[in-house]
């Protein structure tokens, strides 16, 4: 079985995101479905997989991060609203057979994700 995983990376200062929520959401016809949420660690990694055997299903989901309370809690000078508050990520797992880690790279001007292993 598969498993899915996330980390957060603050590239204004180079270092995991520390701190950061994260909310993981199954997305059906009937709409979402909270299924876990988390803090990252010093590594800016959930302490464990936030999908693995059993509950490693196929379908939609969408993993939210409080990166701007984050950025607000680091001191970094935001403006109201903030530009980058709560990112969302929408995507499919095709596979429960497959690892599907799923990044946060986030500044409070911008993010960006893919699909590592």
């Amino acid at each position: 079985m598969g498993k899915l995983s996330t980390h957060v990376l603050d590239i204004t200062v180079g270092k995991p995101g520390v701190g950061v929520k994260v909310a993981l959401y199954a997305v059906t016809a009937q709409g979402r479905e909270l299924l876990k949420s988390d803090v990252t660690n010093a590594d800016g990694r959930c302490a464990a997989p936030l999908l693995e055997g059993a509950t490693m299903k196929p379908g939609k989901y969408e993993l939210v991060f409080g990166a701007g309370a984050y950025f607000a809690a680091q001191g970094v000078d935001l403006p109201e609203p903030r530009f980058i508050d709560e990112v969302t990520l929408a995507f499919g797992i095709a596979s429960a057979d497959q690892n599907y880690h799923v990044p946060l790279v986030v500044s409070p001007w911008a993010y960006s994700t893919y699909r590592g292993s």
